[in-house]
This record gives structure tokens, sequence and C-alpha cells, in this order.
């Protein structure tokens, strides 16, 4: 084999293995900025989850409310009695971070509408573009927690998979339980979706309700 072209193979090879760790480098590195970006939900989620299980008396045998890694944060507790003590635990975190993510996106709605004139998205960005960097840093602080905190609202795919496991085993004796396995497949739906960005437009349809509230109470 001539000599270039064991060069352009080689060549080949070294861009190749360069591309490779370029798109796993930025791929950690969108990783890695996601997960601080949503940490204040996370935060959320689990103590949503602690105070659940504080609410039904089912004992907590750890909680970490964040870490890198994955999971970002759990609760561990012991199993529960109760079908429907399961079902508080699990769908307490939606509930808590649906409330929390709403009230900081009327927060962030009502110092954007405050700020100038209103009108038009244009005009709204022109007020902002003059308020006061304190201004600017509450909104931003306030819309951030209202993203973060909605996009974590979705209860996790291990939710859904003890509330499974419990109505499965349960519903012979209690066919009541049977009413939460709609819930449950919603759960996994939700978690299939956000492979296409579900929990960010969950999250972003609390902000626009937000300011459809701010706006109707005249502010």
């Amino acid at each position: 084999m001539p000599a270039e072209y064991v060069l352009i193979a080689a060549a080949i090879v070294v861009a190749i293995v360069a591309l490779s760790v370029a798109i796993v480098g930025v791929s950690y590195l969108l990783s890695l900025a996601l997960v601080c970006v949503t940490a204040p939900g996370v935060v959320v989620h689990e103590f949503a989850h602690k105070q659940a299980c504080d609410l039904v008396g089912v004992p907590v045998v750890e909680v970490v409310y964040f870490r890198f890694g994955n999971p970002p944060g759990y609760v561990r507790h012991h199993q529960p009695r109760r079908y429907r003590t399961s079902f508080v635990i699990s769908v307490a975190p939606f509930l808590v971070n649906t409330v929390v993510a709403f009230v900081a996106f009327l927060g962030f709605a009502w110092l954007v509408t405050t700020t100038g004139d209103g009108g038009s998205p244009a005009a709204l960005l022109g007020d902002l573009s003059t308020a006061s960097n304190q201004t600017l840093a509450f909104a931003a602080l306030w819309g951030w927690w209202g993203l973060s905190v909605g996009m974590q609202a979705f209860p996790s795919t291990g939710d859904a998979n003890t509330l499974w496991a419990r109505s499965r085993a349960e519903w012979r004796r209690s066919p009541v339980v049977l009413l939460g396995v709609p819930v449950v497949l919603v759960i996994y739906l939700a978690n299939l979706l956000s492979w296409l960005w579900a929990d960010v437009f969950y999250a972003l349809a609390l902000g626009v309700a937000a300011f459809y509230v701010i706006g109707t109470l005249g502010f």
C-alpha cells in the first residue's frame, strides 16, 4: 500500500477519534449543565417525597436532596403498609413542584409586567433592557426557579414502578387500587415524553399560566 494511503487512513482514524471525544465531552458538559440548572427542582422534588413520608408516618432511611450522580436525588423509606400511602408518597412531588414553580413564575411575571408599560413581547424586552441590575437579577432568579422546579414535577419511573408493583400485588384483595393504574400509566408516559422535552413544555405552560393570572389581576 502506498505511503500516502497509509497517511490518509491514519488521518481519518485520528479525525474520527477526535470527533468522538469531542462529542462525548460536549454531551457530558451539556448533561452537567442540565443537572446544575435543574438542581433546585431536584431538591424540591425530594423534599416533597420526604415530607409526604413524614405526613403519612413512613420512616425514612436516607435522604439525598441533590448530588452529581444518577439519580441526582433520592429518598429511601420503609415499605408503606397501604397502597394509598404509597400513592401519596409517589405523587407528592408533582403537586408540590407544580405549586412552587407556579408561585416562582408568578414572581417572574409580576416583575416583568410591572417593569414597564407592558404591551407586546418586544415592548417587554425593551423595558427589561433598561431595568436595573437588581430587577434583572430577581427576574432571572424567579424565572430559573420556576423552570427548574417545574421541569422536575413529574414523578419518576421509580415511583411508577412502585405503584405498579403494589397494584399487581393487591388488586385482587382490594380492587380499589385499580383506580391508581391510570395515574401509573400517565407517569410512564410523561417520563417517556420527557425525551421530547415534555417536562420543559410543562414548566413553560406553568409560566404562561402565571402571566395570564397576573394579567387578569391587572398588575
